[in-house]
């Protein structure tokens, strides 16, 4: 079987379409269609099937494209045991990360990168779902999410998951809220409250609505807003109170948000980086990784006993 068929093959997988797939590859999709009816001929049976107006994998397909994984896996292996032997790690990393993980993570990362002369770093912000992320793995080399820790980890037959940390999420209000002197909150204790929130289906409001449902107690939602600095300015102003990323929240030392954790439950994110395991092996991806691991533990260390959980 020919690799860059292969390739073709879990192209198709990632991205849904064979359109998709001939821009990503800089092709014709009549020449990609060539691709898979050829490599289906190797193989002996169908590996695509009629969808709508496009089509999607048999389970032959599917098959093959697990298989495939590991057969880019090994080149880029091979690729890289050679790379290594002849020079330093270098080259182009493409990076996504999801809008407040780039404000956590993205200026660090840059601080350590600048040392190593031979990579280069290409780093887009990207609001995302966990769904989002295969996709955007195909376009990225690495792939910065988040999503509610009680949410199932996402599959890893054909991606490397690296966990970076854990952020817990707290319950910003404005300095001058009637609970704002508290050490903790309960949430039926916000009942009442306005909130303000993210789009429905994104990790944080993931989380808000796992916490309704183990407590009873609904949030009203007024507002739903992905821009956590825009959440900022509105909970400072006084239009409603939120759930915050602990780490990556400007509260201005208490001067302009006072955040708070819930009592009685655990409420957090997990920040991960995903990258497809034949990816994995460039040297320069794994400098970049190595590299996002060191910066998130920096900025965990010694806060894993936060004041505010005291």
């Amino acid at each position: 079987m020919d690799v860059q068929r292969l390739r073709v093959l879990r192209e198709l997988a990632d991205r849904g379409s064979v359109t998709a797939v001939a821009a990503a590859l800089s092709f014709t999709p009549s020449a990609i269609s060539q691709q898979l009816k050829t490599l289906a001929d190797e193989v002996g049976v169908p590996l695509t099937e009629p969808a709508g107006r496009g089509v999607r994998l048999t389970e032959a397909g599917h098959a093959l494209v697990a298989e495939a994984e590991g057969v880019l896996t090994a080149i880029a292996r091979a690729e890289a045991a050679v790379e290594r032997l002849r020079t330093e790690p270098r080259g182009l990393v493409r990076v996504a990360l999801f809008p407040s993980g780039a404000r956590m993570l993205l200026p660090g990362l840059l601080r350590r990168l600048d040392a190593v002369a031979g990579v280069e770093l290409q780093c887009r912000d990207v609001d995302m779902t966990p769904a989002d992320v295969p996709a955007l793995a195909a376009d990225f080399d690495v792939v910065v999410s988040h999503r509610d820790e009680t949410a199932p980890a996402p599959p890893i037959t054909r991606w490397q998951v690296v966990p970076l940390l854990r952020e817990p999420l707290d319950v910003a209000l404005p300095p001058g809220h009637r609970l704002a002197r508290r050490r903790k909150l309960r949430l039926e204790e916000l009942a009442d409250e306005d909130w303000i929130s993210v789009g429905v289906g994104w990790p944080v409001d993931d989380i808000l609505r796992s916490l309704a449902m183990a407590t009873g107690a609904t949030p009203r939602v007024v507002q739903r807003i992905n821009d956590f600095a825009v959440t900022e300015e509105l909970v400072a102003a006084g239009h409603g109170i939120a759930l915050l990323p602990r780490y990556s929240t400007d509260d201005r030392g208490g001067r302009r948000l006072v955040c708070r954790p819930l009592a009685g439950v655990r409420a957090g994110r997990l920040v991960e980086a995903v990258v497809r395991t034949s990816t994995a092996e460039r040297p320069a991806v794994a400098t970049v990784l190595d590299a996002l691991r060191a910066e998130a533990r920096s900025l965990t260390a010694g806060r894993t006993r936060s004041p505010r959980d005291r």
